[in-house]
């Protein structure tokens, strides 16, 4: 049976075409669900008895099974969720002044091979359908009873290695009887996947995109992150400026921070060198440490340092607000906990 939140409304129309009826109730589906919160077939309105018989046969429209909440005292809460095949995966909401942010993840497992990241403690056993990365939303939203405003697709696993499903994810939730999530609000991270950089340059949606660096030179960066191997920075740098040009839209360029590895000002320097000239700014993230890996966390001097750094040499840059620092806040940590046990 097919879940209601893996159809992009072209795609509902097309299926309600092939079962005879008419393509312009996908929006009167779309509005009942996404807008009006109505989940039973039966009780919309203005839908025929005899669409509602085939839609109760064939689809439904199910949250994910929470599994696990952790809460922190900053308001930032995890979610394990539980799904369909019994896979878990980890979704994050962060309270902010502009509302409320979720961390989406977009596999199970991950590949990449982060050398600090929990995520790939456990590798990839497959891509999340569209359902399930659209049900983290809506499952978080009727557990919070809030809406959410902004949407990160930066948890478990590499997005733009679920590309297909990651876009239609887009389409679904930016839509205007969708999630209505504005595309401003939508930022996607890879960890850099040079040709659907490309590909995502040219995609007809005006979202965000986020690449994590996390070193300034090839030789650091092949050392914590295999992918360098196969994407070297300089292509990772040229990408980015396509994007940029066919775009117009900055790109964030993500660094972690680990102690005593990537912190110096000698790295600053490096990175402003590398970047420059791009439109972009560098999110400086503290580190969340995961007892399976070596890395420490670089403390709030040296990080301010790396910061003022980047300023100035004329980089834009944020540190990033430290949150859920009390739970499992690390990618992958409470997944891992669980899977392991």
């Amino acid at each position: 049976m097919k879940n209601f939140y893996g159809y992009t409304i072209e795609e509902l129309k097309k299926y309600l075409v092939e079962i005879g009826q008419k393509p312009y109730n996908a929006d009167q589906l779309f509005k009942w669900v996404y807008e009006q919160k109505v989940f039973d077939f039966n009780k919309m309105t203005n839908i025929s008895k005899v669409l509602k018989v085939e839609l109760e046969a064939n689809m439904s429209i199910n949250d994910l099974e929470i599994h696990t909440v952790q809460e922190s005292t900053d308001g930032t809460i995890k979610y394990l969720f539980k799904l369909y095949d019994g896979s878990l995966i980890e979704t994050v909401v962060m309270s902010n002044d502009y509302g409320k942010s979720i961390c989406i993840t977009s596999q199970v497992g991950c590949n990449m091979g982060c050398s600090f990241c929990a995520s790939g403690l456990l590798k990839k056993k497959r891509d999340l359908e569209i359902f399930e990365l659209v049900s983290q939303i809506t499952t978080a939203e009727n557990h919070l009873q809030s809406k959410i405003s902004n949407v990160v697709v930066m948890g478990i696993g590499e997005p733009f290695d679920n590309y297909d499903n990651v876009i239609d994810f887009i389409k679904v939730i930016n839509y205007k009887h969708g999630l209505q999530i504005g595309a401003r609000h939508i930022s996607v991270s890879t960890s850099g996947i040079v040709p659907r950089i490309y590909d995502y340059a040219n995609e007809e949606i005006k979202t965000n995109l986020a690449i994590s660096l996390h070193a300034p030179n090839d030789r650091l960066r092949t050392k914590i992150m295999k992918i360098n191997k196969s994407y070297p920075l300089n292509d990772v740098i040229n990408a980015s400026k396509d994007y940029f040009s066919k775009t117009k839209r900055r790109i964030t360029f993500e660094y972690i921070l680990l102690k005593g590895v990537n912190d110096e000002i000698k790295h600053a320097n490096e990175l402003s060198d590398l970047i420059r000239g791009i439109n972009a700014y560098v999110n400086i993230i503290p580190y969340n440490p995961v007892s399976e890996f070596d890395y420490k966390k670089t403390d709030e001097r040296r990080a301010s340092i790396f910061y003022s750094q980047l300023i100035k040499r004329g980089i834009n840059a944020t540190l990033r607000r430290e949150q859920g620092s009390d739970i499992d806040a690390a990618c992958g940590q409470l997944r891992y906990k669980n899977e392991k046990s």
